[in-house]
């Protein structure tokens, strides 16, 4: 029977899985590390030959024989990156990341070129938010003109590896918009957008052009040869990270939140309409599954629990152990963990913040249990924005890193109240990307189930790993998270100038 594969290209590491659809089961795991050049400037860079390295060290760790019975496969890739390519084909500069921090004042170039958030938000439901791809390109222009002089095609990180398998340049609507350009209520690119961006340059020149979420294409020979694959393999279009987590969790129906407890934090739900926000308190995203992906990111999720960790000469895998020795609200500790920055809330220049020390919560677990907390109420900051604009949830599907941590999973439950599930398949992304490419090579071989009938079958939650919460947790919660509140009301004019 065919397999199918799912890459996810992410910021730590490069992850792939092999999905037998017929079994329900993977039949192969590898990954391999990336590393990160950050700078005092808020400057946080790859190299892309680093991520198709990585991609080959991961194909050669998985059996010859698993690698022939491959069909298809899609890539899941951190957004909003920036890979600079030429009319060759060749990467002209290290690609910036989402996390990269270096460009904020020209976001606030851009919007002020066209009218000021607002407008921003009337033409393309989203401010050019830090971290977009869009502020990447005035960023390039001054600091590496050498660079946008030779510019021809404009990449995000799937976009590329996408690239490195067909040899084709073409983007996707839940990807793309995540640039800052893409009108997500008409997916078309924003000319005023684009103009504000670089008015002496026609940036459309530079886009690739968008797929159709079920499209597939054929692997470049020479790639599939490289990575010991069929060359009759399907590459599907792939999207966000956080697209195809939302495949990998199921939420491609109305109703359903999931979140990802990554290197950022995220929440999102499926919409069959845009939902935009007038104020920019959510990324009005496009899906990958042809719908739309409400989306709350901040910006610092198990960075900030490994960062303590690390502090304290100790792994995160003990983590859980000092969660259970401290309480709720950790005895008055509070942190505000945006250590990156942060986007939600929208503090490009934050820094982080401990508070309330004193002389029984000066421990190693105490900062721990704060940094995990400071994470999760900065996702419950977002929870609200979705609340008040409506929106109701009956449970939230976790996916992520974080969502190994039972403690961490209680933690979730508690302070919003609800159910959680996690699914059995805990690479959320990666496993979202086999599932896209199951459904794009079902399409081109005539099959007519959709992507929810395909998640249906797919997608299944560990019964062992479910939380429900605890009134009395969730109250000492509400009361600590209320603490969080004040402290972030109070840096907010500081860290906002």
């Amino acid at each position: 029977m065919d397999l199918v594969a799912g890459i996810d290209a992410g910021t730590q590491s490069l992850k792939v899985v092999v999905y037998d659809p017929a079994g329900r089961r993977l039949v192969a795991s590898t990954s391999a590390a990336l590393d990160l050049a950050s700078a005092a400037d808020g400057s946080r860079e790859q190299q892309p030959a680093e991520w198709v390295a990585a991609l080959h060290a991961c194909f050669r760790a998985i059996d010859p024989k698993v690698r022939s019975r491959i069909a298809a496969l899609a890539v899941s890739g951190q957004q909003h990156g920036f890979v600079p390519v030429d009319a060759a084909g060749e990467v002209l500069a290290p690609a910036k990341l989402w996390c990269d921090t270096s460009t904020s004042a020209e976001c606030v170039q851009i919007m002020e070129a066209v009218g000021g958030t607002a407008r921003t938000i009337a033409l393309a439901g989203n401010p050019v938010l830090t971290g977009y791809t869009a502020s990447k390109l005035p960023w390039t222009k001054t600091h590496r003109p050498e660079v946008y002089a030779r510019l021809a095609t404009i990449l995000l990180p799937h976009d590329y590896l996408n690239f490195v398998l067909t040899g084709q340049r073409f983007c996707e609507y839940g990807d793309a918009s995540g640039t800052g350009w893409l009108d997500v209520r008409t997916r078309t690119w924003s000319s005023d957008l684009l103009r504000a961006t670089d008015p002496e340059r026609d940036l459309a020149d530079c886009l690739p052009r968008i797929a159709a979420p079920e499209e597939v294409f054929d692997i470049d020979p020479a790639a599939a040869a490289t990575l010991g694959l069929p060359a009759t393999v399907k590459v599907a279009v792939g999207g966000g990270d956080n697209m195809m987590a939302a495949i990998g969790t199921g939420c491609v129906v109305p109703g359903r939140l999931a979140m990802s407890l990554g290197t950022s934090g995220t929440l999102f739900a499926y919409s069959d309409t845009p939902v935009v926000d007038a104020d920019g308190a959510w990324a009005a995203f496009c899906s990958s599954t042809g719908g739309w992906l409400p989306l709350i990111c901040t910006m610092n999720c198990t960075v900030a629990t490994e960062q303590v960790a690390d502090a304290f000469g100790f792994s995160t895998r003990f983590g859980d152990g000092h969660l259970r020795a401290t309480p709720p609200g950790a005895d008055g500790l509070v942190m505000l963990p945006f250590l990156n920055g942060e986007r939600t809330p929208d503090l490009p220049l934050g820094k982080g913040m401990l508070a309330g020390l004193d002389t029984t919560n000066m421990t190693p677990a105490h900062f721990y249990r704060a940094a995990m907390e400071g994470a999760t109420y900065s996702l419950k900051y977002g929870y609200d924005a979705f609340v008040r604009a409506g929106m109701q949830f009956d449970r939230i599907v976790l996916t992520g890193g974080g969502s190994n941590s039972a403690q961490w999973r209680q933690l979730v439950a508690d302070v919003f109240g609800l159910p959680v599930d996690v699914p059995t398949q805990s690479e959320g992304a990666a496993f979202g990307a086999a599932l896209q490419a199951l459904w794009a090579l079902g399409h081109a071989r005539g099959d007519a189930a959709s992507i929810a009938d395909i998640t249906d079958r797919h997608v299944a939650v560990d019964p062992l790993q479910s939380a429900r919460p605890d009134p009395v947790r969730t109250h000492a919660y509400a009361a600590a998270y209320a603490r969080f509140l004040r402290h972030l009301d109070a840096l907010m004019p500081l860290y906002r100038g």
